[in-house]
């Protein structure tokens, strides 16, 4: 197969994957995201680096968001939402955030391959992508791709599709958000 191919294959698993996740569960997410005083994101390896990325688009739409584990990231309580992104969900150390996060009075959502997991037991709101990921292998949707390369690309186009729903909620245009954009790059 061309490169050409591999990306045709791959745009169509993710547009699968992306049909699939239920719409009200997408919904419920944004409007807890409103709802919020604060929004923290959370994820290891590849998933957190797109969380990362998650909470930077919500920063620049003038939501208080942050990083979980980096120094500027306030402590969390009542009021607070926690998004995770782990395919999983039974990752340690998201494991042992979420549990923190519900013991201080926060809210918890997810976004996960693994509606059955630890986290997403504990979870106010979860976000299923029926996709193959670490430690969660099924035949509901098999993907030709390595690891958990369909999760993740549904994860980004899933946060990049909330964060349009959020900009037309809050009536935030590119231009404004551009405004927030590091400068000091």
């Amino acid at each position: 197969m061309t490169t050409k191919e591999i990306t045709a294959k791959a745009v169509a698993e993710v547009a699968e994957m992306l049909a699939r996740i239920d719409g009200q569960q997408e919904e419920a997410l944004c409007d807890a995201i409103l709802e919020a005083r604060r929004v923290y994101v959370a994820g290891a390896g590849r998933a957190g680096n797109l969380m990362k990325g998650f909470g930077m688009r919500m920063m620049h739409m003038d939501l208080h968001s942050y990083v979980v584990g980096e120094s500027v990231t306030p402590a969390i309580g009542a009021g607070d939402l926690l998004i995770i992104g782990s395919g999983s969900g039974e990752t340690g150390s998201m494991v042992s955030s979420a549990t923190k996060a519900k013991k201080l009075g926060a809210k918890v959502a997810i976004i996960t391959a693994s509606p059955d997991s630890t986290v997403a037991r504990m979870a106010d709101y979860v976000v299923y992508i029926p996709a193959i990921s670490k430690m969660v292998s099924h035949d509901e949707v098999p993907s030709f791709q390595p690891m958990a390369n369909v999760f993740e690309q549904s994860m980004l186009f899933l946060q990049d599709a909330i964060t349009m729903t959020l900009m037309s909620r809050l009536n935030k245009t590119s231009d404004q958000m551009m405004l927030n954009h590091a400068n000091l790059e």
